[in-house]
């Protein structure tokens, strides 16, 4: 998993509420269990005019021009503002692959489902809660300002705008030391592969019938 410490990114606002999984990544696209690919089908159904199924040429598709992520001004962004509930819906955890195979690596909304929120920091994309005045104040800059970026710091839990407002973030201790290393829930278990060696050489000896 790629670890995240600081991040000086463009923001691209999705001014909508209830964003569920289903419209972060359609139905039809789940058929993979890689976590690379579904970028290209992010938020497909918003993003395109015609309906796209797997293995379709995406280059060829026609761009819906009134969809925020086809604007120009937008290409390349790596923080996606959003509003209240975002990943609400069924629990895929393909959502957090479309949104980092795309390009995102930090999603900030007022609140978000729990089980798109946890999915999150097990894939290394960084969700950041901010209160609702926050929010807005950061949507109204970011739809005036083109190249809107925002600077945040994982270590001091800290987004700072162009004009210097900094805002504080929380974030639990064990969260933040999986995202500041890039260990994701196997990283984590390698980390004891000594231990684990050890078990299972001493219990090759002490049971060795079920090595047979």
């Amino acid at each position: 998993m790629q670890a995240f410490t600081t991040l000086d990114g463009l923001v691209c606002p999705l001014d909508r509420a209830n964003v569920d999984t289903d419209a972060i990544i359609p139905k039809q696209f789940l058929k993979s269990i890689k976590r690379s690919g579904f970028g290209p089908n992010l938020f497909d159904e918003w993003r395109y005019r015609d309906h796209g199924e797997p293995g379709m040429d995406n280059s060829k598709r026609p761009l819906n021009p009134e969809f925020v992520l086809n604007f120009p001004r937008y290409a390349g962004a790596q923080v996606l503002l959003a509003r209240e509930n975002f990943g609400c819906g069924s629990s895929r955890e393909h959502a957090p692959w479309a949104l980092e195979d795309y390009g995102f690596r930090v999603v900030i909304a007022p609140s978000f489902a729990d089980i798109f929120f946890n999915n999150c920091f097990k894939n290394g994309l960084l969700p950041i809660v901010l209160p609702a005045q926050t929010v807005d104040l950061l949507f109204a800059e970011a739809q005036a300002k083109e190249g809107y970026r925002l600077a945040i710091n994982l270590a001091d839990q800290t987004i700072k705008t162009p004009m210097g407002l900094v805002f504080g973030f929380d974030i639990t201790a064990h969260r933040k030391h999986c995202l500041l290393n890039g260990l994701d829930e196997i990283g984590l278990t390698l980390n004891h592969a000594d231990k684990i060696k050890a078990f299972e050489e001493k219990r090759r000896l002490e049971q060795p019938w079920l090595f047979a």
